[in-house]
């Protein structure tokens, strides 16, 4: 049965998000929408939900069609609120009395511990904020559920449990996603929309095997498009011979026939349809500067602890060595941070405990991009590198950041953006090696897949922390884990995933 028909829709701000989309959810789906960074997966949404009025085009929704909408981000309004009380808030004022039970449900069934319940939401992680916008739609009983990049600032802990609850859904309740974790598509979608702005195609499998479907897609259009070009030039050829011979030999049929096939060929270019070339969000390039260092890094039984001092483990006999792309596994609070800062703070020489080689030139960023100013404009985050005023600003807007960006703060630009311009940041300082925390964060699957082949492309040399199993599985080449008050260097990542996951 459909839930709800979307007709020829589209979106035009400044520029199409996209057009002339038309597709149908029914019970039962489960539908991962993808697309780059800023091509419209959250306005969609926002049509879906009501929120947002569309440029052209129909939805039609089934009667009495409820819809659960879980947005990024809680509202400024509402974060000195419980997250008990967030909850509560979604049902109407006459239910709440007698009707509160269901939030004790809808929290228990996502774990939410008691002790977190009563806490204001400002105080509260970004993971927990969105398990609280996800309770609070989920009470209202909807018809559909859209998430909006529902797995942001969860650890795998918590992705497990959502993946689970999702599985569980009632089967009639249709899902939309939007989600840059490829992983997590792979596990709870049952249909791919690629959103594009013209052409959007749809298949009915999840991400991985839509994802070789659409290259299959694009390329059979490359190769129609190639062949419909060909055929037309033949013609023109066929056409011109016609024409000299028509001319030469004073004959009318000839040149009759010299115009037919001049029109033929003109209304097949006109019928020929370009393979989709994708719009990018921003490259993403990063190099290698080498280092003659037999060890870049090394730990030597360093204690790792807390803040305050309390021990957490030690590390043992290790060394980071050029060619190392390490991925340093463990649960949320064992110590990845405190890890990654020790590394930090000894390659700018305020810790002694962990040990670099002179040549060692770093290229830091942590999850919240501290390494970027938000009072900077992208212009002075590159403004000591000595680039000139026209390079500068050609980097930019081929790492995404337009020129209208370019001289406004940091804190206007998108997620994305700002990831993309700290990854220019670090390329422009040429190291040759990298401790990057949660990388991925606000990059599209585009920009993840640039950043693995960047990696992996020059032979970095990196230190990572990283929830996204995807990334983790394509780029590192050692493991750490974190395990038992020690630093463990294991095969593969696998069964950390298992241990979390389960």
């Amino acid at each position: 049965m459909s839930l709800l028909n979307i007709q020829n829709l589209s979106v035009t701000l400044g520029d199409p998000l996209f057009s002339d989309l038309t597709v149908t959810l029914t019970k039962g789906d489960r539908l991962g929408l993808v697309a780059a960074n800023g091509r419209g997966k959250t306005t969609l949404l926002g049509c879906i939900a009501g929120t947002f009025e569309p440029t052209s085009g129909d939805i039609t929704r089934a009667r009495g069609l409820r819809v659960g909408h879980v947005a990024q981000y809680v509202p400024d309004a509402d974060l000195d609120m419980t997250l008990y009380n967030k909850v509560l808030s979604a049902l109407p004022a006459d239910q709440a009395d007698f009707e509160g039970w269901r939030v004790d449900v809808a929290l228990d069934e996502l774990s939410v511990p008691c002790e977190l319940q009563q806490t204001l939401l400002r105080e509260l992680s970004g993971g927990w904020q969105r398990t609280a916008l996800l309770a609070a739609a989920w009470i209202t009983q909807p018809d559909i559920l859209l998430l909006d990049e529902p797995t942001n600032h969860l650890d795998l802990g918590r992705i497990a449990l959502l993946e689970t609850w999702l599985t569980n859904l009632p089967r009639e309740v249709g899902v939309v996603i939007t989600s840059h974790d490829r992983a997590f598509l792979d596990a709870t979608t049952n249909r791919t929309l690629f959103l594009r702005e013209t052409s959007s195609r749809d298949f009915a499998t999840p991400f991985s095997h839509a994802r070789l479907a659409l290259d299959e897609a694009d390329a059979a259009d490359e190769r129609r498009f190639a062949n419909d070009l060909n055929k037309a030039s033949q013609l023109r050829k066929q056409a011109a011979k016609l024409k000299n011979i028509g001319i030469n030999s004073g004959s009318d049929l000839l040149i009759t026939k010299t115009t037919q096939l001049t029109e033929r060929a003109a209304k097949i270019e006109a019928a020929a349809k370009p393979a989709h070339r994708e719009k990018g969000a921003g490259e993403i390039k990063l190099g290698n500067a080498g280092t003659h260092a037999k060890a870049l890094v090394t730990f030597d039984d360093v204690q790792v602890s807390t803040p305050d001092g309390r021990p957490l483990y030690t590390s043992g006999q290790k060394w980071i060595t050029p060619g190392d792309r390490i991925v340093l596994l463990g649960a949320n609070g064992t110590g990845k941070t405190q890890l990654m800062n020790m590394v930090y703070r000894a390659l700018i020489g305020k810790d002694s405990t962990v040990k670099s080689a002179p040549s060692v030139t770093l290229g830091y960023s942590d999850q919240h991009l501290s390494q970027l100013t938000p009072t900077d404009t992208p212009m002075q985050a590159i403004g000591d590198f000595g680039l000139g005023d026209q390079r500068a600003r050609g980097l930019l807007a081929a790492a995404g950041v337009m020129i209208q960006m370019q001289d406004t703060p940091l804190a206007k630009l998108s997620g994305g953006q700002k990831a993309r311009l700290a990854m220019l940041v670090l390329r422009l300082q040429h190291p040759n090696f990298y401790p990057l925390d949660e990388p991925t964060n606000h990059l599209d699957i585009e920009g993840q897949e640039a950043l693995e082949e960047e990696l992996c492309a020059h032979d970095a040399a990196c230190l990572l922390v990283s929830h996204d199993r995807s990334f983790v599985r394509n780029v590192g080449n050692r493991f750490w884990w974190i395990d038992r008050r020690r630093l463990v260097e294991v095969e593969s990542p696998e069964a950390f995933f298992e241990a979390q996951m389960s």
